[in-house]
């Protein structure tokens, strides 16, 4: 257990018999408040009786409820001098090439060692613009995800980016290998949100779900393979691994969403060299909040994943 992560067992006694799940941990725990303990259901770090379940569940005597109550995250990240490419720089906004492995932003068990840390050592003037936990921050990749990321330098530049993600005006361009054969032209338009049974998911069987289109614009096709250029207009969490998997095309590599395989054959062999998900952010484009210029990035695919495209390529071509 990491150090000052705290562990409660609890037993439902007659006095809560019926009660919602959150309500009776509250009332249980006066020192937490009820949006702390909705926050923990959601996250995934309390099971009723061994199973993840709803904050509005229903708890009867003699239940056993299990709470992992993470360490604190530090109030204020600090700079560290960790290794980060800077792919543009100007008084506005900094680019970066977002390596795989990295976290966004200091979260509960990433206090540190994030791109949020590095970005404050490398870029002065970050402190608190949109929130201290996230300066600079007006989107995120998953951590398994490398690619190209525009960071906001002061609030002005923060409110306006911020407002062109939700307006839906920046194009967002990644490329991802999949298993199968994925045809150029496919559109998967499929609501997305936390997954029934595990909430550390996403899902497109989710009862909550907000909008989600994801667009199929280039393929190659590597034996048994596509290598997809893939666009999305909405940025929700995990929206390109979750809808290539609800379509039969995992991303390969992703072991959340179906991509793993435990026996390859000799033309994908060299897949066994990869440890996260094929899924690259490779191009970004959106108006410079300063003069109103249509601005474009790109992040050339890293050494790992294009080691893998090699191979493939040269083992079809032979």
């Amino acid at each position: 257990m990491p150090p000052d992560e705290a562990r409660e067992r609890l037993e439902v006694t007659d006095e809560h018999d019926g009660a919602r799940l959150d309500h009776c941990i509250t009332a249980v725990l006066p020192e937490r408040s009820r949006s702390q303990i909705q926050r923990l259901i959601r996250d995934g770090h309390v099971r009723l009786n061994q199973k993840l379940v709803r904050a509005s569940h229903a708890v009867h005597t003699g239940d056993v409820i299990d709470l992992e109550i993470p360490a604190p995250v530090p109030s204020t990240p600090v700079p560290e001098a960790l290794p980060i490419s800077i792919v543009h720089d100007d008084p506005d906004l900094v680019v970066v090439d977002k390596p795989a492995g990295m976290v966004v932003h200091p979260a509960v068990g990433h206090a540190d060692g994030t791109l949020v840390n590095a970005l404050l050592h490398h870029v002065t003037g970050l402190s608190g613009i949109g929130g201290e936990q996230r300066p600079g921050i007006v989107h995120r990749l998953d951590r398994g995800t490398s690619g190209v990321m525009v960071v906001a330098k002061h609030d002005a530049a923060h409110a306006e980016l911020s407002r062109q993600f939700a307006d839906r005006e920046v194009e967002k361009e990644y490329v991802a290998l999949v298993w199968g054969l994925l045809h150029t032209g496919r559109r998967i338009d499929a609501p997305l949100g936390r997954d029934p049974v595990n909430r550390q998911k996403m899902s497109t069987r989710a009862r909550r779900a907000r909008s989600a289109v994801t667009r199929v614009t280039g393929t190659e096709r590597l034996r048994g393979l596509t290598l997809a250029k893939l666009t999305i207009a909405t940025g929700r969490q995990h929206q390109i691994r979750v809808h290539l998997n609800s379509i039969g095309h995992p991303v390969v590599g992703d072991a959340v969403y179906g991509g793993v395989r435990r026996h390859l054959a000799a033309d994908h062999r060299v897949l066994a060299t990869l440890d996260r998900p094929f899924l690259h952010a490779y191009r970004i484009a959106f108006t410079h909040p300063r003069d109103g210029r249509r601005v474009e990035f790109t992040a050339p695919l890293p050494d790992d994943l294009q080691t893998i495209v090699d191979a493939l390529r040269e083992r079809r071509d032979r």
